[in-house]
């Protein structure tokens, strides 16, 4: 049986419409962090000139993963911007000069495994889902039996991975048959919520050829889409920590669309589509945007910022997004800048009605959580560490509080190993 909530979805008036173009920033700002470690080594200096492609940080340790310029240019400052978890980062701020110039990357006819990986890794190809967990580092595993395509997005307003599927099925389908190819991967799957009825006509029309791919349905229902209830919807299974110990890769859409782009034109990830809606955008749009964009440009070219006023953003969906700063840097992780209005409801006391620990997708009980803060050990015990963040717990709350904001805390304290 499916669990989850089946939630109001505010897709329809951006899931209609083509994909527009945002290309043309007059600066880009490159975060330095990968997977929220931002001790990365810098690769350029103030001065220096850098083509498209170009690598200006590299992460340490024993994951080696490139960050790309994704514009020619000069580099001019080292500033600190907005990222999507909510904090500041480190930034190279470079100035476009509009001429894409790119490093020279010759196209390879014949990929083996050990070819595959060094690509992948090269062109900074990462999961777009949110964590940016490097995508070569799945593919690395010995032995993979299944690959699951992601199609769900099944919060609120977001609808860019649903347009790129539509727009390039054919181009995605053929990504997908070529990693099956070169991982030898048995099956393949394409997960879609049943209610999105004319994606599934398109995928039909073009799927026939591909025999090894299959169509899955899934339920309407939140946060089916989280990886770990997708492979218990798909498979029947569970794991750990990873889905390879299973034998299992899961990618979204626009992570298969990178890697049918680097396979095929050795292109690095430099663009992405995300969502740009809210509750008081009257014409919401998918975007392809340049990375190391500013939320502001974008939506002052493409929406009108001067008929937004007073709002709030904020970066993902409006179930696991973050209250964020219009200036707020566009990332190859990031799918969607929710624009709202400023009225959201204060909370009250909370009413121990345990309704947040009904909707846990993992079994949490949020309010202890909430009330044991400055225990650590207690934090601990239940397991704070564990929460998805999918925000259920406050969508649920009748008293709406925070709630998730309080967990994330507690799983943020037990991470660091912070003495309370």
């Amino acid at each position: 049986m499916s669990i989850g909530l089946k939630l109001s979805g505010y897709k329809k008036a951006a899931k209609d419409k083509l994909i527009s173009i945002y290309n043309k920033p007059k600066y880009v700002y490159i975060p330095l962090i990968n997977c929220n470690d931002v001790d990365i080594t810098v690769l350029v200096k103030k001065g220096d000139y850098v083509l498209k492609g170009a690598h200006v940080g590299k992460r340490k340790g024993k994951i080696k993963f490139p960050i790309i310029s994704t514009v020619s240019g000069t580099v001019i400052d080292f500033v600190n911007m907005p990222y999507l978890n909510g904090e500041e980062v480190k930034c190279v701020k470079i100035e476009n000069d509009f001429k894409e110039k790119s490093i020279e990357n010759k196209v390879v006819n014949k990929i083996d495994k050990k070819t595959f990986l060094n690509i992948l890794q090269d062109n900074s190809i990462l999961g777009m889902g949110g964590a940016g967990f490097p995508t070569y580092i799945k593919y690395s595993t010995e032995k993979i039996n299944k690959l699951l395509i992601n199609a769900v997005e099944c919060e609120p307003y977001i609808t860019a991975d649903y347009v790129l599927l539509k727009e390039h099925t054919e181009e995605i389908l053929e990504a997908i048959d070529m990693i099956m190819d070169i991982n030898k991967i048995d099956e393949a799957f394409i997960a879609v919520k049943k209610t999105n009825i004319e994606l599934l006509k398109v995928l039909n029309n073009y799927i026939g050829t591909y025999l090894k791919i299959k169509i899955k349905e899934v339920p309407n229902l939140y946060p089916i889409g989280w990886e770990r209830s997708l492979i218990k919807e798909i498979y029947n299974t569970s794991y750990d920590k990873f889905p390879t110990e299973k034998n299992i890769v899961v990618n979204n859409v626009s992570t298969i669309f990178a890697i049918y782009e680097a396979l095929k034109y050795n292109k690095p990830l430099t663009e992405r589509v995300v969502t740009f809606t809210g509750n008081i955008v009257k014409k919401p749009k998918n975007i392809l945007v340049k990375v190391g964009s500013t939320a502001t440009d974008v939506i002052k070219e493409m929406l009108g910022k001067e008929k937004l006023k007073d709002f709030n953003l904020i970066a993902g969906g409006p179930m696991m997004g973050t209250l964020s700063d219009n200036d707020l840097v566009i990332t190859s992780n990031l799918t969607c800048v929710l624009i709202m209005d400023k009225q959201f409801e204060r909370g009250t006391e909370c009413m121990k009605c345990g309704k947040c620990v009904d909707v846990c997708p993992v079994k949490l009980t949020p309010v202890l959580i909430k009330n044991s803060l400055n225990n650590m050990e207690r934090l601990k015990e239940l397991q704070a560490d564990r929460c998805m963040e999918c925000g259920l717990c406050s969508y649920i709350c009748p008293a709406k509080l925070p709630i998730r904001e309080y967990v994330k805390e507690a799983k943020d304290k037990i991470k660091r190993g912070e003495e309370v």
